[in-house]
């Protein structure tokens, strides 16, 4: 049941001074990096800061990391990185991450401790169907599955018939996968004649690097025949590992041996108690390469009270509800994509694709939402789609709070993304003064 019973069991007054004593090797090796070793300076912070004054230290920032690329945060000599990975920077300089050999191994036992976590053991063959190279998506959980004995297929994303080929040749027993793409190669199963509960051998999907809702785990368990895991990462901390799910589904287990997490008024900087939703801040405990310190995710959570029935004593947080810099206001009222997703899943006649317009019409903001027609469940007449669209407009409003135009198309006209799904078109600043 246990990967690493010791840690992932510990005692909450021995996790906290576990993570005393890594905070306080943490802030000697940050104020290594030019970077903090500034940011000390100028806030008169001693490099023996005790964890419980953690709030003194400024938050740390994505522009912060692109403001001093390449290596205003690396706390080793150059000689002792082994990795580096990099944002695309199609938006300015990247993000960019090193790792010595340490962060590698301590990454990779994060992920075999996650993945053993679920039921997946050495006897397991693992499609990995993440992207590689750059993205940690996938170099992170092929480490871990490596590590705990599976046989890795790193086959990486799209050409789906090749993976269905792959599947059932070797017999693959659990997926890495984006949700997205996981009901897109259902669509091609269907379209195969290949019955994922009889033609396969699936048992176990880990899901992430996208948000998504509970409906679409569920729907993704009762399509493929698995259990569907949802995972939590990001580049800055290490990648996939961060967090992830048990057994239990109740929450993601966020590994307090490695990361110090705070939750925070995206607005204020205030640290919120348990059970209020905010926004993540994460602190390395044992990064070498580049430690970081009160990182903004930007990602949108709460901590769970409580114990898990599995017996870790991790603290969970709930499943990502968003970035809050992904929020949009539609005159003025806050709403995220996935409360749309959320009321889109729970319509059986609604497939699996949507896209979200937003538009400037005469001065106010207006949202379409286009969704494919399942059509396993609808076969109607048009005066029974224009019916279903009322139905879909009227339940998003009840959620949003604003009134959503609804457009039903056909089954697969909408664009399919073999990698991360685009669902949000906002075209507001284009048509900014149109009428």
């Amino acid at each position: 049941m246990y990967w690493q019973k010791d840690l992932e069991c510990i005692d909450r007054d021995h996790l906290k001074k576990l993570q005393k004593d890594r905070f306080a090797s943490t802030m000697a090796n940050a104020s290594r990096s030019p970077y903090y070793k500034r940011l000390f300076s100028e806030n008169d912070i001693g490099g023996t800061l005790p964890l419980d004054l953690i709030a003194d230290i400024p938050f740390t920032s994505k522009q912060d990391l692109r403001n001093h690329f390449p290596y205003g945060f690396l706390a080793v000599d150059l000689e002792e990185t082994v990795r580096l990975h990099s944002s695309s920077g199609t938006t300015g300089n990247p993000t960019v991450v090193f790792h010595t050999s340490e962060d590698i191994e301590a990454w990779a036992s994060l992920m075999a401790r996650s993945i053993y976590m679920t039921g997946a053991r050495n006897t397991d063959v693992f499609q990995n169907m993440m992207g590689y190279g750059l993205f940690t998506g996938g170099l992170g959980l092929h480490y871990g599955a490596e590590k705990l004995g599976m046989l890795v297929i790193p086959i990486g994303p799209g050409n789906s018939k090749r993976q269905l080929w792959f599947m059932q040749q070797f017999k693959t027993t659990v997926v890495h996968i984006l949700p997205s793409y996981a009901l897109r190669l259902h669509n091609v199963m269907e379209e195969s004649g290949i019955d994922p509960r009889k033609d396969t051998c699936l048992r176990i999907a880990f899901i992430g690097a996208e948000p998504h809702t509970e409906a679409i785990r569920k729907k993704i368990e009762e399509l493929l025949g698995v259990d569907a895991y949802n995972s939590y990462g990001l580049s800055e901390m290490c990648g996939p590992g961060v967090a992830f799910e048990c057994v239990c589904k109740d929450g993601l287990h966020l590994w307090e041996d490695e990361f110090y997490m705070e939750v925070i008024d995206p607005v204020t900087g205030n640290v919120l108690p348990d059970g209020e939703e905010g926004e993540l801040v994460l602190t390395t405990l044992k990064r070498k390469a580049q430690p970081l310190l009160r990182y903004r995710t930007r990602d949108l959570t709460r901590i769970i009270p409580g114990e898990c029935k599995c017996g870790r004593t991790h603290r969970r947080i709930e499943r990502i509800k968003g970035r809050s810099d992904d929020m949009l206001i539609i005159n003025g009222v806050n709403l995220f994509p996935m409360q749309i997703e959320k009321v889109i899943m729970g319509i059986p006649e609604a497939g699996n694709n949507y896209i979200i317009e937003v538009h400037k019409k005469n001065y106010m903001d207006k949202i379409t939402v286009k969704v494919e027609i399942n059509e396993n469940y609808f076969n109607g007449t048009l005066a029974e789609l224009a019916h279903l669209e009322k139905k879909i407009e009227e339940e998003l409003k009840a959620e949003l709070l604003v009134t959503p135009v609804v457009k039903l198309v056909e089954a697969s006209s909408l664009p399919i993304h073999e990698g991360k799904a685009k669902r949000v078109y906002d075209l507001r600043e284009m048509e900014q003064g149109g009428g």
